[in-house]
């Protein structure tokens, strides 16, 4: 009897030479939330996220998901303080796999990294916001964590 394995992402922090394999996922991420063309972010948002990942002082944090050699998804995440808790939380704020990898556990390998670093840093809880659309990237989420029921409401300033 013949089993095939499937190889696991391996996910790792962010390099300076990640660049040319993140930037494409990073426009990919802002397109699916409608941030492209017209209405894709200034060019200095993503030279400023991009610059933070690598700053000790910052509270953003990367990391990347390869295959095969290849960066193939993307989180972004940052610590911060709550008035409901004694410890930090962590806010995972973006999650992006290539389009052709989804289906083979890179996003779940995402998600467990950053629950696993944000438990080793103290955190006290992880959470994420999607869009109520965004069904295939719930589907995960459901299966990963708690949906709370909450809605967020923004204003522009």
């Amino acid at each position: 009897m013949r089993t095939s394995t499937v190889t696991p992402p391996l996910v790792r922090p962010i390099r300076h030479d990640d660049y040319p394999q993140w930037r494409p996922l990073w426009d990919g991420y802002n397109a699916f939330y409608g941030r492209s063309g017209a209405t894709a972010l200034d060019e200095r948002v993503t030279e400023q996220t991009w610059e933070r990942f690598f700053d000790a002082a910052e509270s953003v944090h990367a990391f990347v998901a390869e295959l095969d050699g290849r960066v193939v998804g993307i989180v972004h995440f940052l610590f911060h303080r709550s008035t409901t808790r004694l410890a930090d939380v962590c806010y995972l704020q973006d999650l992006f796999t290539d389009e052709a990898c989804r289906g083979r556990g890179v996003g779940r390998a995402l998600i467990q990294q950053v629950l696993d670093t944000a438990k080793e840093a103290g955190s006290s809880r992880v959470y994420w916001t999607t869009q109520t659309t965004n069904v295939a990237g719930r589907a995960l989420y459901d299966r990963m964590a708690k949906h709370l029921g909450f809605i967020v409401y923004s204003h522009e300033l």
